[in-house]
């Protein structure tokens, strides 16, 4: 049987990569345009909306069925979305389900690859963690969106959690952040990504359901750095509970 189903999956995955650069090249070049005549911030937010057009068309195409679950009413104010990240597809689900404009925060490296760097360069907040200055600057970076009133969003893993636990283990920056600013947390938890898209497998890739969960948001208001342990534990055990409502688990882990 598995003999039969491998050609058909790769058959699959190979249709799924044409339709995303397909896409990915008829919104190029009004994105260029965009960044170009309107900055970095307006024209950021502008370039969105052509990417959410691109999530739109791409998920029911290759029949991924993404959809919204608020446990907690919507807000318009800038937050700082905390969500987990464990497949290549979350970049593309938060294009497709977060209230604009947001900023997501990024690894450097994507900048290089050939066309989608572009795209890549005008919608993240590129970091480079290998060095404190790069560290830094991404920082002041986010800071600057917060004030222009866009949100920002940081995976707090810091990179897939590989795992089979709900997440891996959180980093301190969104946290920091959110108390150097005084801007609330949203946790935000995607439940059923990497069962779509396993790991970094790509041809893993499973039509399907994929829910996003909207948690009640944290507020930061008073908090001091010292604060900043007691937040992220709150945080962590927040999602990890959300994402046990959905699917069955190891038993918690602490941050």
């Amino acid at each position: 049987m598995r003999t039969i189903l491998k050609p058909i999956q790769v058959i699959y995955t190979i249709y799924a990569i044409i339709t995303f650069l397909g896409i990915m090249f008829l919104i190029l070049p009004p994105i260029i345009l965009a960044t170009l005549i309107f900055g970095r911030v307006k024209g950021g937010n502008i370039v969105f909306y052509f990417l959410r057009f691109w999530a739109h068309a791409w998920f029911p195409l290759i029949g991924i069925w993404v959809s919204r679950i608020y446990k907690a009413p919507r807000k318009k104010e800038p937050c700082i979305y905390v969500v987990n990240h464990s497949s290549y597809l979350d970049a593309a689900i938060a294009v497709k389900v977060m209230r604009l404009p947001f900023r997501p925060l990024g690894k450097v490296e994507l900048v290089k690859v050939p066309f989608f760097g572009i795209i890549y360069k005008a919608s993240v907040v590129a970091v480079d963690r290998k060095t404190a200055v790069g560290r830094a600057k991404s920082v002041r970076e986010m800071i600057a969106m917060l004030k222009e009133g866009v949100s920002v969003l940081i995976f707090p893993e810091g990179t897939f959690n590989k795992s089979d636990n709900p997440l891996g283990t959180f980093h301190n920056g969104a946290f920091k952040i959110a108390i150097e600013t005084q801007t609330p947390i949203k946790p935000v938890v995607y439940v059923d990504s990497k069962f779509r898209l396993k790991k970094v497998n790509l041809t893993s890739l499973a039509p399907g359901k994929c829910r996003v969960v909207f948690l009640p948001e944290i507020p930061v208001e008073g908090l001091t750095i010292e604060d900043l342990p007691a937040l992220k534990q709150k945080t962590y055990e927040i999602m990890d509970a959300a994402m046990r409502e959905y699917h069955e688990y190891p038993a918690l882990q602490t941050v």
